[in-house]
């Protein structure tokens, strides 16, 4: 009984805490009224993260809720790196769009969480911000989309361990969305990160056809290398970060579009035909620039500048040539937690975030605590997820493993 008290007063205080639009490390909220969620039966609700002390907001990330979209937006280096560039952050809960159909009412319901976030913060800019649209599986093809239909106010795309644009294989399991004649993303630099371990050639191959169809567009590719579907480590984070940055760069609010011709080549890693085994072969010409890349251009990508080329290419260094190590993970029941308990796993790891209603204390120890989106979605409220990694060395690559944890 005494239990039962406790989580009703938590949920009180979570249920007030929205009235007031104050939710943990957020600025403020807004509901989505003009959407109703699947999930639970009422309005999303979307959280912004203001950098303090900043004046002018440059451009803003969306997400929306799936898995490692919270990972990155609650990252404290990301944030920094945004709170570096004048960046803010919008995470929408639950999702309202994943494939960014203008049928559904997306672009209204946009419109307006933005109108609403401008007014909750006092930021009046946010109205006609840049918007980076970022998204991990299954709301991996609506950051593409998205630039289509708002080709005047993307900075930039990023499809995280997920989609081609305009994929037959769109993460969220449908069919894409039809982009018509004139719809397209030309000089909007888009980057699509593929995990090694979750690498599947059938998936790559739309993004090669793409840049071959639009010889204007600016894709990027980068090979996760070491990592699985849900990893988000970060070495990963800084070159998201970087990313973003060398594009605000070159673009800043003018967003004109970049050339392809101006930025440099580097190949494409090659993979199995069955989703989940590993590379098996790496690049093996060196980045060049545009016109003077000596390898297969029609199995290249598109970088921004040498050094996010070279990067790319250290990545895969640290991996190619290298063993698979199976190590060995603790074996814990980590279900029917409650509110306000704590667990520790085992040194020797890193662990990470990666969503739900959880927050690490210490490099094990982890606490359950309460959601700031809300404890009432029973999709999503009562279960988190973190990562186990233990790196690589000399001979053997990384290894990641999926942990989930429970709530009573």
């Amino acid at each position: 009984m005494k239990r039962f008290v406790i989580l009703c007063i938590l949920q009180l205080f979570i249920t007030s805490a929205f009235a007031l639009g104050k939710f943990g490390d957020w600025t403020c909220s807004v509901a989505l009224t003009g959407y109703v969620s699947d999930e639970t039966g009422k309005a999303p609700n979307a959280f912004l993260w203001i950098p303090e002390e900043c004046e002018h907001v440059n451009f803003a990330v969306l997400a929306q809720q799936n898995m490692t979209e919270e990972a990155l937006l609650r990252s404290p280096r990301f944030r920094k790196k945004m709170a570096e560039l004048g960046g803010s952050l919008i995470w929408v809960a639950p999702w309202f769009s994943q494939n960014w159909s203008p049928m559904t009412g997306c672009q209204q319901t946009f419109e307006e969480m933005m109108v609403g976030l401008a007014g909750q913060s006092g930021h009046k800019e946010m109205t006609t911000v840049p918007i980076v649209p970022f998204g991990h599986s299954a709301q991996a093809t609506f950051p593409w989309n998205f630039a289509a239909w708002n080709s005047d106010r993307t900075l930039c795309i990023i499809s995280f361990h997920g989609d081609a644009p305009r994929t037959n294989l769109c993460g969220y399991g449908t069919s894409n969305v039809e982009w018509g004649r004139t719809r397209n993303i030309d000089g909007i630099p888009g980057l699509m990160i593929e995990g090694e371990y979750e690498w599947w050639q059938a998936r790559v191959r739309p993004a090669l056809a793409f840049q071959m169809m639009y010889p204007k567009a600016c894709i990027s590719m980068l090979c996760d290398a070491g990592s699985g579907h849900f990893d988000l480590c970060d070495a990963t984070i800084d070159y998201i970060g970087l990313y973003i940055q060398k594009v605000w760069e070159q673009r800043g609010t003018s967003l004109r579009r970049l050339n392809p011709s101006d930025g440099w080549r580097f190949g494409c890693p090659v993979g199995s035909d069955k989703e989940g085994e590993p590379i098996t072969a790496f690049p093996k010409e060196s980045p060049a620039p545009w016109t003077a890349y000596t390898g297969d251009p029609h199995t290249a990508f598109w970088y921004i500048d040498e050094e996010m080329a070279r990067l790319t290419a250290a990545r895969y260094a640290e991996t190619d040539g290298k063993e698979e190590k199976v190590a060995e993970i603790q074996k814990l029941d980590l279900r029917h937690l409650v509110l306000g308990e704590s667990f520790a796993l085992e040194t020797g790891k890193q662990y990470y975030y990666i969503s739900g209603p959880v927050r690490k204390l210490t490099d094990t120890l982890f606490e359950i605590i309460p959601y700031d989106c809300g404890m009432d979605n029973p999709k999503r409220s009562h279960s988190a997820w973190i990562v186990a990694v233990c790196e690589g060395d000399e001979t053997h690559k990384r290894t990641v493993q999926p942990i989930q944890i429970v709530l009573r």
